[in-house]
């Protein structure tokens, strides 16, 4: 059985949060870092890592993010839902991420796939997929599983190491990343890192994950999180 990542609170990081406003957008508090990212491709033209491109200068503690694809300041709002009578209604489920993971175990990886949380960023498709590399026996094998489990921006892949249970995540700092792909022309979710709680419009907490991506072109049917509805562009 895999392990999930426990995320511990923070003290110095306890006002970090996104706010689910209703019909309208992200807000976000307590002085998160935003950057933007963009995919990376090989020559193969596999998803093959992340490359940092902006990072916005922090001048307030607080910051409302474009939640219906529509604003013209993105990845900021301005307001745009409002006349466009955006309709924001949340459809994500509260499931712990354990409990809607099918489980394949390797010999020396155990791959936990939520299905549900899927964004469709791509990065489980190289060498033959995450599938097969964590049931290789290929010492290399677990190399390449381990750093496509990480890149998936969702967290619906969670690799772990077999003989321990414990989960093998990225070390990722408390921040938003808008993510980018000009190669193909697509704006994806917003990449949200290191375990910030995400508040439903109702008050509640979604569960606590080291990965998570919400949407922001507004079509999601798993708002507020990103079902890869932005590939339909």
């Amino acid at each position: 059985m895999t392990t999930p990542l426990k995320i511990s609170p923070d003290p110095r990081n306890e006002s970090m949060k996104i706010t689910v406003r209703k019909n309208g957008p992200y807000h976000v508090s307590g002085g998160i870092p935003l950057k933007t990212v963009e995919v990376i491709y090989d020559d193969d033209g596999n998803c093959r890592t992340w490359n940092e491109t902006k990072t916005y200068p922090l001048q307030q503690q607080q910051y409302a993010l474009c939640r219906c694809g529509l604003s013209k300041e993105k990845p900021f709002c301005d307001g745009a839902h409002a006349p466009a009578h955006f309709v924001g209604t949340e459809a994500g489920d509260r499931k712990p991420f354990q409990k809607g993971a099918g489980i394949t175990p390797g010999p020396f990886l155990t791959l936990a796939d939520n299905e549900h949380l899927c964004a469709h960023a791509g990065f489980c498709q190289r060498a033959g997929g995450i599938g097969n590399l964590v049931t290789s026996p290929d010492p290399d094998a677990r190399e390449i599983a381990i750093e496509e489990g990480g890149n998936c921006p969702s967290g619906r892949l969670v690799v772990s190491d077999t003989a321990t249970g414990e989960a093998i995540e990225p070390d990722l700092e408390k921040s938003i990343a808008v993510i980018e792909d000009p190669v193909h022309g697509k704006h994806g979710p917003l990449w949200v890192q290191g375990g910030i709680p995400v508040i439903a419009v109702d008050g509640k907490a979604y569960e606590v994950r080291n990965r998570v991506t919400l949407c922001r072109c507004g079509r999601s049917k798993n708002k507020p999180f990103c079902d890869g509805s932005h590939l339909e562009e």
